[in-house]
């Protein structure tokens, strides 16, 4: 409360006074239940679902946008992937997603990607893996049509 306020209570209402005393607000009576005017228990329960709707929306573009911005297997790639009986764990999928992220902070394009004993051909800018090749596969060496590297 203000410094320069002042409270008297009295049977039926209650009074601020300036420290003046020049000036008083009557405050009317205030019943303290539960009761509040014009909102019922029915209005309350009503708004309820309506937060959880926004909550549900809210669940729900944030795992959409989650998806989004994960990297994806091309169908080529993932077909490469199971010929050769790989597929990546919940780690794996974060490492990849972490190093293609730190390429398209540098502005790459198309990138590879040397992750355990995979090399994997992504396109940054659509966060896809275009093809995938393991060690054996790989010992051409030879890469073209790449604006980048990274070794995770």
């Amino acid at each position: 409360m203000p410094a320069d306020l002042r409270i008297t209570t009295g049977h039926e209402n209650c009074c601020l006074w300036s420290r003046t005393g020049k000036e008083m607000i009557f405050v009317a009576p205030v019943q303290l239940n539960d009761n509040i005017s014009g909102v019922s228990a029915k209005t309350i329960a009503q708004q309820k679902p309506q937060q959880s709707k926004r909550n549900d929306f809210a669940g729900a573009l944030s795992a959409e946008l989650q998806k989004q911005s994960s990297v994806r297997l091309s169908a080529h790639a993932e077909k490469r992937l199971a010929e050769r009986n790989v597929s990546f764990s919940e780690s794996e999928q974060a490492r990849l997603d972490k190093a293609v992220e730190r390429v398209n902070g540098k502005g790459a394009d198309k990138s590879l990607v040397l992750m355990d004993d995979l090399a994997l051909l992504v396109s940054v800018k659509n966060r896809v893996v275009i093809t995938a090749l393991d060690a054996d596969s790989a010992k051409d060496g030879v890469f073209t049509n790449i604006d980048s590297a990274i070794i995770i």
